[in-house]
């Protein structure tokens, strides 16, 4: 048993081809950065250059041929390097301390100058609408989930940049901690989240069969007439906890607390919005790819799911 062939919202398409256009020039030409994003989106370079080609044809930039003066500009200066070498420890220390006590490890960490991220305290995001109609909470707390698609979580933060905030949005899968939309947006209002909502769809295809639960916060951007509607549309079952209570989506707080640790507090002052998307695109491409996590096995969410499905296609059928 297998996830199908991934499709993509148009937003998320649009998404991609600006951010080809926009930071192609720290690339030593497009085609690498298409490679670099493209691997992020999770599509293919060859499907990304397609979607760049026909934008431009769209915009009257290309006349609908392959251009040959791809631009060649400066290199592309990482700013992951720190989370690469941080992964590469964490892999090697789980290995080589999973006997060890905390407080051995606590040592060594000291010994060797070593220190976890400390997360900052978050700032409150959520405004309940009183007015608008509410689902139950179908979780409870228990965050926890037997298959992938049987429960996402949804939520966003903000992050303060020189020219005001910006949000970003979350929608996870509890069963492997896999990021399945996101999205950055200078305001928050019902589309943001919406729009993240959408790139997850299109990337699970959920059957539809009422077995998938989205649950999130009372705030007002998800107990939106457009939200609920898109999640009835989908077949999802939606699930809101209460308000003021950040254990009722204790999940998805855990995310966006890694989120603002590992990308926001350690790699700030921000410039821009700009800058913040394309930090979310290299930090949710390397958390689903290369973040390993211990509630899940010390492994990666992509590894834990892959390990699911291949488990799966092993189930001998019923006589």
């Amino acid at each position: 048993m297998s996830n199908s062939v991934k499709k993509f919202s148009p937003e998320v398409r649009s998404r991609a081809v600006r951010l080809v256009l926009e930071h192609e020039g720290e690339h030593p030409s497009r085609w690498t950065a298409m490679v670099s994003i493209a691997g992020k989106i999770g599509c293919s370079a060859h499907t990304l250059n397609e979607w760049v080609k026909k934008a431009e044809v769209e915009t009257g930039k290309r006349a609908g041929v392959p251009s040959e003066t791809a631009d060649r500009l400066k290199a592309l200066e990482r700013e992951n390097r720190e989370l690469r070498q941080a992964n590469e420890i964490l892999r090697k220390a789980s290995a080589y301390f999973a006997q060890a006590a905390r407080c051995t490890v606590a040592r060594l960490m000291r010994d060797l100058g070593l220190q976890g991220v400390i997360r900052g305290k978050p700032k409150r995001t959520t405004i309940s609408d009183k007015s608008a109609p509410c689902p139950l909470d179908r979780v409870n707390r228990q965050f926890k989930a037997p298959a992938p698609n049987r429960l996402w979580v949804s939520d966003f933060t903000y992050v303060a940049t020189w020219a005001g905030f910006v949000y970003v949005a979350f929608v996870i899968d509890v069963f492997a901690r896999y990021i399945v939309g996101w999205r950055v947006s200078r305001t928050a209002h019902a589309g943001f989240v919406l729009d993240a909502l959408e790139q997850a769809i299109h990337a699970r295809c959920p059957s539809g069969a009422g077995n998938l639960v989205h649950h999130s916060d009372r705030g007002s951007q998800y107990v939106a007439i457009r939200y609920t509607e898109r999640l009835a549309e989908a077949g999802i079952e939606p699930s809101v906890g209460s308000v003021g209570d950040s254990y009722d989506n204790a999940l998805a707080e855990t995310i966006n607390g890694l989120f603002k640790a590992e990308v926001i507090h350690r790699r700030g002052p921000w410039r821009s919005f700009d800058a913040v998307e394309y930090a979310t695109l290299e930090w949710v491409d390397w958390f689903n790819n290369r973040r390993i996590l211990e509630p899940i096995g010390n492994i990666t969410p992509a590894e834990a799911e892959q390990q699911f499905y291949t488990a799966m296609d092993h189930v001998p059928l019923a006589a």
